[in-house]
């Protein structure tokens, strides 16, 4: 498996839709997090503040994989009843439209989680 240096390599190797959902996925990372650095862990995706990691994102097989740890995927949880979950990921299937507003809401609840510590 190739091991990522930047968000950029990652996306250029990426399938045309997956690449397209993929830079829509780093845009509202961006956009929730202005004050994060953008950095690859994991060999993904991923956003930090502070030196932590907010949250790391990475396209699979018929959906995106996003991130945030389990303590947003618990706090969020009746916003989520429409993605499959798991512990540590919510999988949003290609065949929706990204949930933006949602997404920021995590990545915001994930700032002040890790500023608030």
């Amino acid at each position: 498996m190739k091991k990522y240096e930047t968000i950029d390599e990652y996306l250029d190797d990426l399938p045309e839709m997956e690449k397209e959902v993929s830079q829509i996925m780093r845009e509202l990372f961006q956009d929730a997090a202005p004050d994060g650095t953008e950095t690859i862990s994991y060999n993904m995706p991923a956003i930090k503040i502070d030196g932590k990691v907010i949250a790391y994102f990475a396209p699979a097989k018929g959906h995106l994989g996003f991130y945030p740890t389990a303590e947003p995927i618990e706090h969020f949880k009746n916003e989520l009843t429409n993605f499959e979950t798991t512990k540590g990921t919510i999988k949003i299937p290609y065949n929706l439209p990204l949930p933006a507003g949602m997404i920021r809401e995590i990545i915001e609840y994930r700032v002040n989680q890790i500023q608030n510590k």
